[in-house]
């Protein structure tokens, strides 16, 4: 079975983008410090990886929905965190 290129091309892409999100959720989960992440940026940008999200999954792109499912959680996971501890 042959992957297409494009596959290959967002999978790389969503390994890549979805991990460079991991030291910095791990920073906080350790640290609690969430004084230096921005309320309105990690908002926004949980909204925007939930729409990304939403895209993959009504194109069925599995690329997009692993990737997204992940970073949203994380993306979740530290805003919850803001509104917690900040």
């Amino acid at each position: 079975m042959t992957i297409p290129l494009h596959d290959l091309i967002g999978s790389l892409a969503a390994c890549l983008t979805t991990a460079s999100f991991i030291p910095q959720a791990w920073k906080t989960f350790r640290s609690r410090d969430v004084s230096g992440i921005s309320l309105g940026m990690y908002g926004l940008f949980t909204a925007g990886v939930a729409l990304w999200l939403v895209y993959g999954l009504l194109l069925m792109a599995w690329p997009i929905i692993i990737a997204n499912v992940i970073t949203t959680s994380l993306a979740l996971a530290i805003l919850v965190m803001k509104l917690r501890f900040g």
